[in-house]
């Protein structure tokens, strides 16, 4: 369809990424298909509120997705038809108020000492290290490693900003080791056939580890990068430091992390104590 190709070309003029692009257009697809006995540019703002909501209730559709179902919608009013804003006001989830999941430094002590191929536990060492996000990773090139400065340069991340983060100085060995048994080429982490590392095998790799490890939870890339800042944060790194190495735009997307960090409960006892202490 027309209507789609300029769709999708819009979103590659103004750079959106290739997994935003992907998300976008397979919404805006299933969008077009259930009016398409309808003019598109002619369907109302409650009529894309009911389809919204018949979503929910027919597939359950999680918060997020019913967010990203709405930036696409928009997307193609405002950016593609060029309307106001204020024209479509679609309706909003109230947000999740869930703390991020974050695991122990004995528990990432576990995954890293069963993970023998030094290839895969570099993966995991330099998510959790640096606080990368799993694409911000695999993007990484050989010349990102500034190891005169202790630091990794992170290109082009969430919201097309670059940034830095702290590299460490035991890891920094580490990566010379695999680097002379790996001998990558230009990514720093690359696939059999060159290229790379695919996201997919990342989440496997660390999936694979945490079984063997036997911890009794599912663990993902992402919970690396917010122990990493919990960690920091109970170390006593100042707020505004974990803000610039995460590459958060708010301060209020860090201060999240307050909530999960153990360092304001220390010197709290529970009224438990003293009973028990009293038998």
């Amino acid at each position: 369809m027309d209507v789609l190709c300029k769709y999708n070309d819009l979103l590659i003029q103004k750079r959106y990424s290739s997994n935003t692009i992907k998300t976008y257009c397979n919404y805006f697809k299933a969008f077009v298909t259930y009016f398409e006995s309808k003019n598109i540019d002619d369907v109302s703002t409650n009529q894309i509120n009911s389809y919204i909501l018949e979503l929910i209730k027919l597939k359950d559709i999680s918060i997020s997705q019913q967010n990203q179902r709405i930036n696409a919608i928009k997307f193609y009013y405002e950016k593609v038809l060029g309307r106001e804003k204020q024209c479509y006001s679609l309706l909003r989830p109230k947000k999740e108020q869930t703390l991020p999941k974050v695991l122990s430094k004995q528990e990432i002590t576990k995954i890293l000492s069963v993970t023998k191929n030094i290839k895969h536990r570099m993966i995991i060492s330099i998510l959790y290290s640096g606080g990368l996000r799993k694409s911000e990773l695999i993007n990484l090139k050989i010349d990102d490693i500034q190891s005169d400065r202790g630091l990794l340069r992170i290109n082009g991340s969430k919201g097309k900003k670059d940034r830095f983060t702290i590299l460490s100085e035991p890891l920094l060995k580490q990566l010379r080791e695999y680097y002379i048994q790996y001998r990558p080429t230009l990514y720093l982490f690359e696939g059999q056939s060159g290229g790379r590392y695919s996201a997919e095998s990342v989440s496997k790799l660390l999936h694979k580890a945490t079984g063997i490890a036997r911890l009794n939870k599912r663990v993902t890339p992402h919970m690396l990068r917010h122990s990493f800042a919990t960690h920091l944060l109970e170390q006593g790194t100042d707020l505004r430091y974990i803000q610039e190495l995460l590459g958060h735009s708010s301060s209020k997307t860090t201060e999240i992390y307050t909530h999960v960090s153990k360092k304001n409960f220390q010197n709290i006892t529970s009224p438990i104590d003293d009973i028990l202490e009293s038998k």
